[in-house]
């Protein structure tokens, strides 16, 4: 238990500290403009390149893996999506939103931190591809929902919005160098090596700390009977639906089978609030969600670290000193 102790709290204590400032100083949120900006386009993917560059690359072509967690992420994107339809009386726009709660794990902020913490460096190409792959199938279903629901977009802008979500994207555009560099045994000059190495090590501190403040700041306006609904899905039937189709499928790397598990168990991203706010639907309760799953997440993520480090759960996976 002292192994998981010491893997959780560090890993939360961030996000307490971030929610402690939040509370205590209570600074305007634009404040976290240029801190989230750094996060998302400048340190994760500084990252995702620096690991993945180091992949042998027939290490980045695990198709077979890839199908099974995408598929699994869109199973819980429908289920949401059907509960959501049910808890808003059918009403599209607000059951999409509630979909990516119940589907979208803060891959990006939390994912690498804990998947690398626990498991060591040779869950940074699961860690990715889940990340890039997830990604791609919900900035296509939530531009696609939201066109159907009556936003006013013509197929063309549709189209347009979801290549450039997917394309542009600062971790896949890192992820896609990363993986060329891989291939190609190009490397960077060294100081810029090193400064990308400064950042890489900023990462995961600065996404916790941000998620924190970010939860910190925002005040819980509306609960309903959705939340512990799209919940249970997020948080508990995710993992275990993800660990269970690898475990059927057989032959997956134990490493890959854990770090697929626990980036599935994540609590529901900030990009839930993001694009409920974009597409002005549902933002009381996204950020509720929110909100509430990384509290509830504590119990739920620590409980799953102590399956993966006690082999509890075959394959047994040892932890990373």
């Amino acid at each position: 238990m002292e192994q998981v102790v010491n893997l959780a709290l560090p890993f939360f204590g961030l996000i307490f500290v971030g929610w402690a400032c939040g509370k205590w100083r209570r600074l305007p949120a634009e404040g976290l403009v240029w801190l989230n900006f750094f996060i998302v386009y400048v340190a994760l993917p500084a990252l995702f390149f620096q690991l993945l560059s180091k992949t042998p690359i027939e290490q980045l072509t695990q198709w077979s893996f890839i199908a099974a967690t995408t598929t699994t992420t869109g199973a819980m994107f429908a289920i949401a999506l059907v509960l959501g339809l049910i808890f808003n009386h059918g009403q599209l726009r607000e059951a999409t939103i509630t979909a990516v709660a119940g589907a979208y794990s803060n891959v990006g902020y939390m994912g690498p931190g804990l998947t690398l913490a626990t498991l060591g460096a040779s869950a940074t190409v699961p860690t990715a591809l889940v990340f890039c792959f997830d990604n791609a199938l919900l900035f296509t279903l939530v531009p696609l929902l939201m066109a159907l629901s009556g936003e006013k977009q013509s197929l063309w802008s549709t189209a347009l919005v979801i290549v450039g979500r997917i394309a542009l994207h600062p971790f896949i555009l890192a992820t896609a160098a990363g993986v060329f560099a891989a291939a190609t045994g190009l490397r960077p000059p060294v100081f810029v090596d090193k400064m990308l190495t400064s950042l890489m090590q900023a990462a995961a501190p600065c996404a916790l700390f941000a998620i924190g403040v970010t939860v910190g700041l925002r005040p819980v306006e509306k609960i309903t009977a959705e939340i512990p609904a799209v919940l249970v899905v997020k948080l508990l039937l995710h993992p275990v639906a993800i660990y269970a189709l690898l475990s059927w499928m057989g032959g997956v790397d134990p490493v890959w089978h854990m770090t697929a598990m626990l980036m599935a168990c994540l609590p529901p991203a900030l990009n839930v609030y993001v694009l409920a706010q974009q597409y002005h639907s549902h933002v009381a309760q996204a950020s509720a969600i929110v909100l509430i799953g990384t509290l509830v997440s504590v119990v739920t993520v620590t409980g799953f670290l102590w399956l993966v480090t006690h082999g509890v759960l075959p394959p047994a996976v040892m932890l990373h000193p």
